[in-house]
């Protein structure tokens, strides 16, 4: 009587001791993991929903992807091609965007704050709604955005033209 207490508790111990590092294993995978995606072609990629912070798609080629609603948080697209992509909604706050092409990208919604986007091309980009507060942007790229620039971000309130300082 005694021996079989002593295998079940033993059996038990050591159940324990695998579940309780197994929940925390699980508890961990649901939080994001940074991703790398350097020098990738991505063409028509779709990431759309996904959580994606501090990953990095630098010298990346995005044409026409779709981040739909992805949390872009701290993700570095340094010299990456998002030409024509879809980044309607997405959190894009303190990403790089240095030399990022991003012309006919789709912006709308869009929170950028605190970005970093010098020498980034957004010829024919939408930036309907976009939040681009602290931005730092080359002075003709801002000067083109401000032709563009309407709306009100629904996640901020603020105003696009204002978040650019469009006269």
């Amino acid at each position: 009587m005694n021996t079989k207490y002593r295998i079940s508790s033993l059996v038990l111990s050591l159940l324990l001791w695998a579940i309780i590092p197994i929940t925390v294993l699980v508890g961990l995978a649901s939080t994001a993991l940074a991703l790398e995606y350097n020098k990738e072609i991505l063409i028509k990629a779709d990431f759309s929903g996904r959580d994606l912070r501090d990953s990095s798609f630098t010298k990346a080629n995005l044409r026409q992807s779709n981040f739909t609603g992805a949390n872009l948080r701290g993700v570095s697209f340094f010299a990456a091609n998002l030409e024509s992509a879809n980044l309607e909604g997405t959190d894009l706050t303190n990403a790089t965007l240095d030399s990022a092409r991003l012309i006919r990208a789709n912006l709308t919604n869009a929170v950028l704050e605190g970005a970093f986007a010098a020498s980034a091309k957004f010829d024919g980009a939408i930036v309907d709604g976009a939040d681009f507060t602290d931005v730092l942007l080359r002075q003709d790229e801002q000067k083109k955005l401000c032709k563009l620039a309407k709306g009100t971000n629904p996640i901020t309130g603020r105003d696009t033209r204002e978040t650019l300082f469009c006269p």
